[in-house]
């Protein structure tokens, strides 16, 4: 990553989840911050164009990002009545929880790049968008730092259950750090949790899914951001039972769609056999 600028995978994320507001009703995920942290001049191009930019393929994605958002503030609510007080958002990019929570009592942590939150603090700046003294900022280098060392000097209190949201990562990391990441989340108290989204080995999709899914990674590579990991969801939860989570829900197309896409008239959906999302709980 260029130390003056953010993440990719960040930006083009922020601008589906702002696109949802404007372009699907009714809302997987009420966001409305989404269009202002962009900016007032992006917020306009936006639109103007997206209507002419839709095609299926933008649209499933769209409802994806929106629905792992949807999902992992659904767990975030549950985990906090059942008496969570600290959230962190790893690779927290331009997600807004933390400025629109409705928990007084809830602690959060953004972890990112340094780049990409030096950008986010920019863009807060200039979007007029408080930041609350319930919030702490964590940069961290992976290549240079550990979470758990940035966390705690951060903090975060590892004697206490925390909800951990992890969206839109784990596919551009080593498998090796994505386990060191959960094996830190397992070792907290129970009642920890952690939602985070993966992607499925690609030769174990169906023909045409794979032609979406190669497409799809040629357009990250080209941006610096390679795929890297995939999970195969049975052994995927096998890991998760190794580190010490006792409890995991594991969401494919056809569970996401039943839980949130159900009796639409507009058709948003997703599709696909790609992607997946699962939460854990210690």
């Amino acid at each position: 990553m260029d130390e003056d600028r953010p993440s990719a995978t960040s930006y083009r994320v922020a601008v589906r989840r702002a696109a949802h507001q404007i372009l699907d009703d009714p809302r997987v995920f009420e966001d409305p911050l989404a269009l202002a942290i962009l900016g007032a001049e992006r917020g306009a191009v936006l639109r103007s164009n997206l209507d002419r930019e839709e095609t299926r393929a933008s649209r499933v994605l769209r409802a994806f990002i929106a629905v792992r958002s949807r999902y992992a503030e659904d767990e975030l609510a549950r985990a906090f009545r059942s008496g969570v007080r600290q959230a962190v958002i790893l690779g927290a990019g331009l997600d807004t929880f933390a400025y629109r929570n409705p928990f007084p009592e809830l602690r959060t942590f953004e972890v990112d790049h340094p780049a990409t939150q030096a950008w986010k603090r920019r863009r807060l700046a200039e979007a007029q968008i408080p930041v609350p003294e319930s919030l702490t900022f964590v940069p961290v280098d992976f290549e240079r730092q550990t979470l758990a060392t940035e966390l705690v000097r951060a903090g975060f209190e590892t004697s206490r259950a925390a909800f951990f949201s992890w969206l839109g990562v784990t596919p551009y990391l080593t498998e090796g750090a994505i386990l060191a990441t959960l094996g830190f989340i397992a070792s907290l108290p129970s009642g920890s949790g952690v939602v985070f989204d993966y992607a499925v080995p690609p030769d174990s999709l169906s023909f045409w899914h794979r032609r979406a899914y190669d497409a799809l990674a040629s357009r990250v590579a080209a941006h610096g951001e390679p795929f890297r990991t995939f999970f195969d969801p049975p052994a995927l939860a096998e890991q998760l039972g190794q580190l010490g989570f006792g409890y995991v829900e594991d969401l494919g197309t056809e569970e996401i769609n039943e839980r949130y896409f159900q009796d639409r008239s507009d058709g948003l959906r997703v599709a696909g056999e790609m992607g997946r999302l699962l939460a854990a709980r210690v």
